[in-house]
């Protein structure tokens, strides 16, 4: 399913932000991961455009938008708000990985643009530490960037290998991120790296309790990206968060669990 034709955001003298928008109502703006786009939402959005202006979203340098340089997410917030200038009420955001660090932020930085956060297999610190073990340890994020300058095509494959382990339905779910990977054309590799960078440079634990609007964490049970403990840390830490546990679920539950994931989110957005 292809996401229908929709405003494609522009600023004078800034990069082109690519955002497709469907549906009426209030407004709801929807954050890709690493590496892939918004045309992955696509599923999602018949159920969410009957009560919502969807804003689907890609990122710099992903899918159909320009690359910033540095590519940044300060950088990244700043588009968003070019983007959305002229948006004249609050923001429900959903981010889902990445998008989820991006929508974070975004909420941090401009804490009465934004009404709601669903943040969806993401967490503040992506990079294990001594204090910090719901995550990735740093030799196997480097050992990632080292092999997308060897063979960055198979590196995206295998990315998308680790996001459907353990997953109930994880063949399936595998093949729709495959096909999806290159759908809006192939990413520069380079851009890859650097945003790979920043997300493992990415620390936002310190920020999270500044964020006072509602919000909704899911976490999938058998997500070894953006373990489940790391959610469970991040619904503490937020003032207004509730947690989400998808058993079955991996990094992608919006795929492997739509009917679980879309009631969730649409009482949470409606709510």
């Amino acid at each position: 399913m292809g996401l229908p034709s929709g405003a494609v955001a522009r600023h004078r003298g800034a990069p082109r932000l690519h955002v497709e928008s469907v549906g009426q109502g209030r407004p709801l703006v929807l954050l890709h991961g690493f590496a892939l786009h918004g045309g992955l939402f696509a599923p999602l959005l018949p159920a969410f455009a009957k009560h919502h202006r969807v804003h689907v979203v890609d990122l710099p340098g992903h899918g159909h938008s320009d690359p910033i340089d540095p590519w940044t997410i300060d950088a990244v917030v700043a588009a968003l708000e070019r983007a959305f200038a002229t948006e004249q009420q609050p923001l429900a955001v959903m981010g889902w990985s990445l998008g989820g660090v991006i929508a974070l932020a975004w909420a941090v930085a401009h804490p009465h643009r934004l009404r709601k956060l669903a943040l969806v297999a993401t967490s503040p610190r992506f990079v294990a530490e001594d204090a910090w073990p719901h995550a990735m340890a740093p030799e196997t994020l480097a050992r990632f960037g080292d092999e997308l300058r060897v063979a960055w095509k198979l590196t995206l494959q295998r990315f998308l290998s680790l996001q459907v382990q353990g997953s109930e339905a994880g063949h399936a779910t595998l093949a729709a991120l495959r096909h999806q990977l290159f759908a809006r054309g192939e990413p520069d590799p380079a851009l890859l790296r650097a945003a790979l960078g920043t997300l493992a440079g990415a620390d936002l634990r310190g920020d999270v309790a500044r964020i006072a609007i509602p919000a909704l964490v899911v976490a999938g049970e058998c997500d070894t990206l953006a373990p489940p403990e790391a959610s469970a840390w991040l619904a503490q830490a937020l003032p207004a968060a509730e947690l989400l546990r998808l058993p079955g679920a991996a990094h992608a539950p919006f795929l492997s669990h739509p009917d679980a994931f879309r009631d969730a989110l649409l009482g949470f957005l409606d709510g």
